[in-house]
């Protein structure tokens, strides 16, 4: 009896050490199961921050366009984009931390009952989680070109092929149609989980189609195409973001790790790498454009930029105002400005979207100068200046708009490279030291050519090279 005894308290022993064992590896911090929504705020803020923040690991474009320059370490301001792995770090975001888990949140979405939501608001919550994986994708196609599409997301797969830039950019039009048709502006989405909208399925729709307006136009100089930008441009244009209010934006929180990444950069990291560009500082000035208080800080009583390229005092020289530096500052992906812009120059190109090209072009700098703090009277002083005004400002239509586009997309570095390239203006003109001219396009990664290295080079030879200066199939002129 006594051995049985023996035996029965041991194996209690034993269970318990066991099951004591078993709980060391339970982790207790990271949660079982993850909800679409949670996977939806973090994609969406994954987003934000890519295409907002100044670090030079992840996003140079205001660099591209000459808005800012460096102080000391000058590779990206001379368009170096190998030292560091920028390529890489942009793709693998948008492609890991966004399109993955805006797939992943989908799926989950699609899947759970919501026993007090109606069947309305669950087609609004795959809507919008669609419109910003299209976005998403048409920024990788606009930075690289050709990319993985189609295969991009089989785990099977991992080596996944290259589909075409313009076939991919078509096929986000018709899913973009899609998700628009589905979209009912009377009912919530994602509420609370949607930093951007709040779940408004009327906010949501002028977004969507202020999207479908931009990419119609990226395809209106493709000859080809033509029909397609047309229905496109035209079908958008009557419910398009018009005004300040509807603006696509994120506001940030006042404590980290939700503050702007511009403040995480220049303000919380104590560092004084970026100054103002002479190229928009000069620009500015010789307009006496009204936003250079909103975006610089002055330097004795005036706005002085640094030479773009070359080293740079930062004390010496304007560099970004305290309203962007602050760290509750919005980050934003599309504004009215850039729709009325985009707007006047579908008027200009003769598309039937409403309206002339100056009266648009008008709006577009009225509702930039207001957005940043200017008012009425500064923006009527500013459209009579005749090197503003559209019936007298230099150049065609591409270039007043390119011009006054390119000012009023600062502090939005890749939209400002994107327009750069489909207007080619303002006439930029690269630093003596430069290592290639104005990158056109962002080269493949370093790591898809070890470990996706076919695919790649296909992909290279059919778009005419992997080189910063390989332009894209919407880049014609």
């Amino acid at each position: 009896m006594k051995k049985i005894l023996a035996i029965f308290l041991l194996f209690l022993v034993f269970s318990s050490c066991t099951k004591k064992l078993e709980d060391l590896n339970v982790n207790t911090k990271d949660p079982v199961t993850v909800t679409g929504e949670s996977l939806f705020t973090g994609a969406q803020k994954n987003l934000f921050d890519q295409m907002t923040t100044p670090n030079v690991n992840n996003n140079i474009w205001r660099m591209f366009t000459q808005q800012w320059t460096e102080t000391t370490y000058l590779d990206e301001a001379n368009y170096d984009i190998t030292t560091r792995p920028i390529p890489g770090t942009h793709w693998n975001i948008l492609y890991r931390d966004v399109l993955k888990d805006l797939t992943e949140s989908a799926k989950i979405i699609g899947t759970t009952t919501y026993p007090d939501a109606s069947p309305a608001i669950q087609v609004n919550r795959l809507a919008e989680i669609e419109i910003m994986t299209i976005y998403t994708w048409s920024i990788l196609v606009e930075t690289f070109g050709n990319v993985p599409y189609s295969q991009a997301f089989d785990v099977e797969n991992e080596t996944p092929a290259y589909d075409d830039g313009l076939t991919i950019y078509k096929d986000l039009i018709t899913r973009l149609n899609a998700a628009i048709g589905k979209l009912d502006a009377n009912w919530g989405g994602l509420g609370a989980a949607d930093n951007m909208y709040q779940g408004s399925g009327a906010g949501w729709l002028k977004f969507a189609n202020s999207l479908k307006l931009r990419m119609g136009l990226t395809l209106s100089d493709i000859a080809a195409e033509s029909a397609l930008a047309k229905a496109t441009i035209e079908a958008a244009a009557p419910n398009v973001i018009s005004s300040n209010d509807q603006n696509a934006k994120l506001v940030y929180l006042s404590a980290q790790p939700n503050t702007n990444p511009v403040y995480d950069n220049l303000v919380a990291s104590g560092r004084n790498d970026f100054v103002a560009a002479n190229t928009l500082v000069d620009a500015m000035n010789t307009l006496a454009d009204p936003r250079r208080q909103f975006y610089f800080t002055m330097v004795e009583g005036a706005y002085v930029g640094g030479i773009y390229g070359e080293s740079n005092n930062f004390f010496a020289y304007s560099h970004v105002s305290d309203k962007i530096e602050a760290p509750t500052f919005e980050a934003m992906i599309f504004d009215y400005a850039e729709t009325e812009f985009l707007l006047a120059d579908a008027a200009a190109r003769g598309f039937a979207v409403g309206g002339t090209a100056a009266e648009h072009y008008a709006t577009a700098i009225g509702a930039s100068i207001r957005y940043w703090g200017g008012s009425d009277a500064e923006v009527t002083a500013y459209l009579a200046d005749p090197s503003v005004a559209y019936s007298t400002a230099a150049g065609d239509f591409k270039q007043k708009i390119g011009t006054q586009m390119w000012i009023a997309l600062y502090n939005r570095g890749f939209e400002s490279w994107t327009e750069w390239r489909r207007f080619d203006f303002p006439v930029l003109t690269p630093p003596e030291t430069a290592e290639t001219g104005i990158p056109l396009r962002l080269t493949y990664p370093v790591t898809e050519l070890t470990l996706n290295g076919a695919n790649r080079a296909a992909a290279a030879a059919a778009i005419g090279g992997d080189d910063v200066a390989t332009k894209l199939f919407w880049d014609i002129y």
